[in-house]
């Protein structure tokens, strides 16, 4: 296995666990906990959208890594 098939399954795997990351954090449904007494809370809802939006972030730039790997038969 070449370096290359190294990181494209590492980017493929990291891929699938964010994903799977941002799955957990959208079935929290943080804005539904948002209108609960904050004694009620289980989490905080602004730290989950937080981590939300981060994880969305981490998935982009996998994704721009993933698109980085393709070769381009353009170039000579």
């Amino acid at each position: 296995m070449n370096a290359s098939s190294d990181e494209d399954n590492f980017l493929y795997e990291l891929k699938i666990e964010v994903e799977a990351e941002i799955s957990l954090v959208e079935a929290s449904r943080p804005e539904e906990e948002a209108e609960l007494p904050v004694t009620d809370w289980l989490f905080d809802p602004t730290e989950a959208e937080r981590e939300q939006v981060a994880l969305r972030g981490l998935l982009d730039a996998v994704e721009a890594l993933e698109e980085d790997s393709i070769p381009d038969d353009r170039q000579a």
